[in-house]
């Protein structure tokens, strides 16, 4: 386990914000029958929990900069760090009640992520990581999986809903990817897909229409289990385009092959 200042920084906020949200997800269910009420509902949910862990975050490092999917950018007198927020990954799911969503948190320093925390509440899996220092869930170290046959590999993708994404070229990357993978899954939290990645669930994970809070944390998980992580055209940083592809060297190189293949 990484027992760093900065770790228990994050973890502490992270936890924090954690309560109010399961509290809030107990409420979801209850709300379903109305048609107006649980939309409003989970986006107070999503405020408030960006609000306690940017207040967590701000008093034990003042001065650090945010990028966060409620509130947007705010600079910091600290211009060589920022925290890359999103207190509610997979909105959709918590909406219509289904436990799969996260919090995620991650560092950048001087232009790299430098540690991540990304946790899931409903399974109490906290998965952190950070630069150097391995990746780890719930206190056991994590690897991405080791599998070399693309038959034999469950790949995770990110689907472009109403009025976002190019559904085109989503549909030809789909068909690239079903006639080579064992498997294909479509869960709806970008974070826990990459951290699914990191411990060896998923073996490769694509998606594009991406903010740099939806992978911040996710990319380094990746990377410090062991894996390799691009942009979905190949560009080393996922971060500046909002495109990402990942999974062990083989399944990422031939991911890569499959997606091209589709855009050609």
């Amino acid at each position: 386990m990484i027992r760093s200042p900065l770790m228990t920084v994050m973890t502490d906020a992270v936890m924090k914000a954690s309560r109010s949200l399961k509290r809030d997800f107990g409420e979801v269910e209850n709300l379903q029958v109305s048609r107006k009420g649980p939309g409003d509902f989970v986006s107070a949910a999503d405020r408030k929990a960006e609000k306690i862990l940017r207040e967590a975050l701000e008093k034990a490092r003042p001065g650090y900069g945010f990028v966060m999917e409620e509130s947007g950018i705010v600079e910091g007198t600290d211009t060589s760090h920022r925290w890359h927020i999103d207190p509610l990954d997979g909105t959709t799911n918590f909406l219509h009640g289904l436990p799969q969503f996260a919090i995620s948190v991650g560092l950048e320093r001087d232009g790299q992520i430098v540690a991540g925390v990304i946790y899931d509440p409903a399974k109490d899996e906290l998965f952190i990581a950070e630069k150097g220092k391995g990746a780890y869930l719930n206190n056991r170290r994590i690897r991405v999986a080791a599998r070399d046959e693309m038959a034999e590999a469950v790949v995770a993708c990110g689907l472009p809903h109403i009025g976002k994404g190019d559904h085109g070229l989503f549909m030809r990357e789909c068909v690239s990817v079903m006639a080579n993978a064992g498997g294909m899954r479509r869960f709806g939290a970008a974070a826990l897909d990459l951290a699914y990645v990191a411990c060896g669930r998923f073996d490769a994970y694509w998606e594009r229409g991406l903010n740099t809070w939806d992978i911040a944390a996710g990319i380094l998980m990746v990377r410090e289990a062991g894996g390799y992580v691009s942009d979905a055209d190949g560009v080393p940083n996922p971060m500046a385009t909002g495109s990402v592809a990942c999974g062990n060297e083989f399944m990422h190189r031939e991911l890569l092959k499959l997606l091209k293949k589709a855009k050609a």
